[in-house]
């Protein structure tokens, strides 16, 4: 993965509950996070998704997620390490069955939520992911939050037998590790696309950002991620797509 691409998450509707603005978005991006069910999505929704992504070429990833529809898979929830491991690997199964079914395959795995951020403050519960992972495809790479270090999580895959890819965030604010600032926090989400366009740039060229509290933070990142809920998200994206463009350009 030498350029860095754009992954967005997809397939969060619920029945007759649209969220999200997928057939606008995923023209512009290289991979699709498609949520499996337990934070967001059913069925049908899983399956005109995984469409989608073929129609245009778009790489299909599994987003599992704890058991919360009603929370929308923010809520950490007390799963034991093997609990982990099992709802991620069902979570996985039902999706590499529908892209099975459209004559495609899964790409990668990218956790939801509080899962994806728990499992990256607890080493048990990232190693639970990774023997999900592994277990279904041990060639299926897995997709994690890159920090300030992101040393101990390359030594986990290492023993886990599994390939990872380090993901950064175009509109979200980091603290001084490198992780996400809580959604709880004012300034967590950056709203001005001229922020959000400027951020994806300097991750893309290796230039640092201001964190938190305000030293410099430089993330080495193999994907970028997008959201494109509203219609503003949406111009950010295609934004992020020409700048990015530009920087492969420039390079």
């Amino acid at each position: 993965m030498a350029a860095l691409l754009l992954n967005a998450d997809m397939g969060e509707s619920f029945g007759p509950w649209i969220m999200g603005l997928d057939e606008q978005v995923m023209p512009y991006v290289d991979l699709a996070n498609v949520a499996c069910g337990f934070h967001a999505s059913d069925p049908d929704t899983m399956r005109l998704t995984v469409r989608l992504s073929a129609k245009h070429g778009v790489t299909v990833g599994a987003h599992p997620a704890y058991p919360d529809l009603v929370g929308f898979g923010r809520r950490s929830l007390a799963c034991s390490p093997t609990e982990i491991e099992n709802l991620v690997l069902y979570q996985i199964g039902a999706l590499a069955g529908i892209c099975r079914g459209e004559g495609t395959r899964l790409g990668y795995v990218k956790p939801h939520g509080a899962l994806y951020n728990d499992m990256i403050h607890d080493p048990d519960k990232l190693a639970a992911v990774m023997r999900a992972v592994v277990a279904f495809d041990p060639e299926l790479p897995l997709m994690v939050m890159a920090t300030r270090d992101p040393a101990p999580a390359r030594e986990l895959a290492q023993r886990e037998g599994v390939t990872l890819w380090f993901e950064a965030f175009a509109d979200r604010a980091y603290d001084g590790q490198g992780r996400l600032v809580s959604r709880r926090e004012p300034g967590a989400v950056h709203h001005d696309p001229a922020v959000i366009v400027d951020q994806a740039r300097r991750i893309a060229l290796g230039q640092p950002l201001t964190a938190s509290d305000g030293s410099e933070l430089v993330l080495v990142a193999d994907t970028l991620c997008v959201h494109g809920d509203n219609p503003e998200s949406v111009a950010a994206v295609k934004a992020i797509r020409q700048a990015l463009r530009e920087v492969g350009a420039s390079s």
